[in-house]
């Protein structure tokens, strides 16, 4: 059943036709009080909005006839202003100052001055080493740097895994200022030190000379978000406690972790939207999942959006923000991807709906009240976090004009919908998905789950993935062996106890990860890559757990989820040589015709390294971070294991351009111009979970002068 949450109290129809009794069945739940909360009402919320606000009203004069009459005239003005002056989706000037490039996560970028006719002249103009890199041999943990460069004011910002903020000259690399925020560097929450960048805000009409008119910020692990001036680096007094704003107050409930601040903030207009991260795996019961709107210049909470239920966040946990979202200021809206509850391999303690779990959930801005919600995963039993912000499009189908989004998913699977009311686009249909084998005590199962029709799903996920061969003979029949003893039925098979688990294609590597999707408004073609990755879950009951010898790593191995009556172990499908079992291609670059949902062109991405050795390109690679897209008609892309940058033509997918960098760039790319001159900025920090290759590099490039 397609399940829509919305805050108006009239239900609508879909968009499509031909649904028949599922679109029917539709359900809008409204209103929604008990998700979004003005922080000064604490745990314990007013019978209804009107009795709060008449409980805080002051005792004030009455005003005069002349006082009512004149602050009407003035307020219908400034609403004949506002409504005057609309907030284009795509911006008029070209701009890369948040962590997808622009709020609608879009990725793109108009500048032209690069193209596909010349951008394999492209050279390396500058590059520095901030020298924040661990490789986990010493002391500290290994580092992951998956920081979108943030271009505004005039400078390049960046945020590194040591939690320093640092600014550059944009075209020369010379280090304006750096600030040192003195975090502990414990991996707290993540097994890795972690950081992905920075955010920017400015006033509407700053005032020469006065302090903290544009600020930077940046998070830390142990739940510390900092507020620089983006001119000289000091710390704005006026923003929280003197500069720095202890979010891990608001760990109220299960408080196993801090709420990480590993994702910088989504700034809309004077708000910061802020989500959290935490520990993946680890407890039945965890930080329930928040978002919170800060004041952008003081630091003070707004409101307040809680995932579950009151009842649910005492029995489960999560179902957070972790990642970045994107907002359509025109409309208001903020719109959140959000996780997956806790535990994340076990649903036996919230057998109720969780409507909002594994969803794209649209918020009120200034209200933080939901208008509507759609939910990819029903009782999501295999941590299929919605990992990346929509992507917001205005797309043509069939001659209609639609303000569109496009989800993309761990699972493969981009869902499109309306973004103004969540309707479908293109049909997304209820299918029975398989049930459990009867050996998971105390679980029950969803009986359909959300398939899009278009686009089509990014890999086959119908049948269990043929065994590559090559891999099977160096295993020695090691791969054929493995497959027959894994459990799958197609996707949504649960986990198991039994056998050597399930085969999950994919589970929580593959699909689309959390740099998105990106997108050329002029033709109107999404670009996505995606990994095809298989992953081998199994639930161990708590005595075997306690007994097995565990081991773990960056997103793999043994983890407990304390609490429930299993422990996990979720690992890659290969052989005893490293080599994947399943056939490539193993990582690929999608480009889709967005009026139609269907493939322009796609092509392996990247390549796949082992022990030193490339593999050939035509068999792809997994990758983590996204592309950006220009109007020269140019995909700039990171991601790969293979430590290269690459520009590919947006019209064929041909391939135009590379460089070797130091490490993986697991981060989105930042296109930029600065004095004239068009730039494209990678960072090359390395993610452990595609192999042990850190870095420390921002490798930045323009055309020969």
């Amino acid at each position: 059943m397609t399940t829509f949450l919305s805050a108006t109290s009239t239900p609508f129809k879909s968009i499509t036709t031909g649904l028949g009794a599922v679109t029917a069945l539709t359900i809008y739940i409204t209103p929604l009080p008990l998700l979004a909360q003005d922080p000064a009402a604490g745990q314990a919320l007013p019978e209804t909005q009107e009795q709060s606000a008449e409980q805080t009203q002051p005792e004030v004069q009455e005003p005069s006839a002349e006082q009512e009459q004149s602050e009407e005239q003035e307020s219908s003005a400034q609403q004949e202003e506002v409504s005057a002056t609309p907030v284009p989706l795509v911006p008029g000037e070209p701009t890369w100052d948040s962590f997808h490039g622009q709020l609608n996560a879009q990725k793109y970028s108009p500048l032209d001055q690069i193209n596909a006719d010349n951008v394999g002249e492209l050279e390396k103009v500058w590059e520095v080493h901030t020298g924040d890199v661990a490789d986990g041999s010493g002391e500290l943990p290994a580092t992951v740097w998956s920081a979108t460069p943030v271009f505004a004011n005039d400078t390049l910002y960046i945020g590194t895994p040591f939690y320093r903020l640092i600014a550059y000259n944009p075209a020369t690399g010379e280090e304006k200022w750096s600030f040192d925020t003195q975090s502990s560097l414990e991996a707290l929450t993540q097994p890795v030190l972690k950081n992905r960048g920075v955010a920017y805000w400015e006033a509407d009409n700053p005032v020469e000379g006065e302090a903290c008119q544009k600020i930077v910020y940046m998070g830390t692990m142990d739940a510390q978000l900092f507020a620089l001036d983006a001119d000289s680096g000091e710390l704005c007094e006026g923003f929280a406690d003197n500069g720095v704003l202890n979010v891990n107050q608001w760990n109220d409930t299960h408080d196993k972790w801090p709420l990480s601040l590993l994702q910088p903030p989504t700034v809309v207009g004077d708000r910061l939207i802020l989500g959290w991260a935490g520990m993946d795996w680890a407890y039945e019961q965890a930080p329930p999942g928040t978002v919170f709107s800060i004041n952008a210049r003081t630091g003070e909470r707004e409101w307040t959006f809680q995932a579950l239920s009151d009842e649910m966040r005492e029995q489960s946990g999560t179902a957070n923000v972790w990642t970045h979202m994107s907002a359509d200021e025109e409309l208001g809206l903020v719109y959140l991807p959000v996780s997956s509850p806790s535990p994340n391999f076990w649903g036996g303690n919230r057998t109720e709906e969780v409507p909002l779990a594994t969803s794209t959930t649209a918020l009120d801005i200034e209200t933080g009240e939901v208008v509507w919600s759609r939910q990819w995963v029903h009782h999501d039993i295999w941590d299929y976090d919605i990992n990346a912000a929509p992507t917001l499009m205005d797309i043509t189908v069939d001659g209609e004009e639609i303000p569109a989004l496009i989800q993309a998913t761990k699972m493969g699977f981009l869902f499109v919908v309306n973004r103004e009311t969540g309707e479908d686009v293109w049909p997304i249909e209820e299918r029975p998905v398989p049930g459990g084998d009867g050996n998971v005590d105390g679980e029950v199962y969803a009986p359909t789950q959300p398939f899009p029709t278009k686009p089509a799903p990014l890999l086959d996920q119908s049948e269990k993935p043929k065994v590559w061969a090559l891999a099977d003979a160096v295993g020695f029949g090691e791969c054929s062996a493995l497959w027959e003893d894994l459990w799958y039925e197609g996707m949504y098979t649960p986990p198991t106890t039994e056998g050597a688990g399930t085969l999950g294609y994919p589970i929580t590597a593959g699909g689309v990860q959390w740099g998105g999707v990106a997108f050329d408004p002029e033709s109107q073609t999404a670009i996505v890559n995606t990994s095809h990755i298989v992953q081998t879950l199994k639930l161990f009951s708590r005595e075997k757990y306690e007994s097995a010898e565990r081991a773990s790593g960056n997103e793999s191995g043994f983890a407990s989820q304390e609490g429930a009556p299993y422990g996990i172990l979720l690992e890659v499908a290969q052989n005893w040589l490293g080599m994947p079992c399943w056939e490539p291609p193993f990582g690929e670059l999608v480009a889709l015709d967005m009026t139609t949902g269907d493939v322009k062109w796609r092509r392996p991405v990247g390549a796949s390294q082992q022990y030193g050795f490339f593999m050939p390109e035509s068999w792809g690679s997994p990758t983590i971070g996204g592309p950006a897209v220009t109007a020269g008609n140019v995909i700039f892309i990171g991601a790969s294991m293979d430590a290269k940058v690459r520009a590919y033509s947006l019209e064929t997918g041909e391939e135009l351009w590379s460089d070797q960098t130091e490490a993986p760039s697991v981060s989105n790319p930042a296109v930029y111009e600065y004095n004239g001159r068009q730039y494209v900025a990678f960072v090359s920090g390395g993610n452990t979970i595609l192999k042990d290759q850190v870095g420390d590099q921002i490798a930045v490039y323009a055309l020969p002068e």
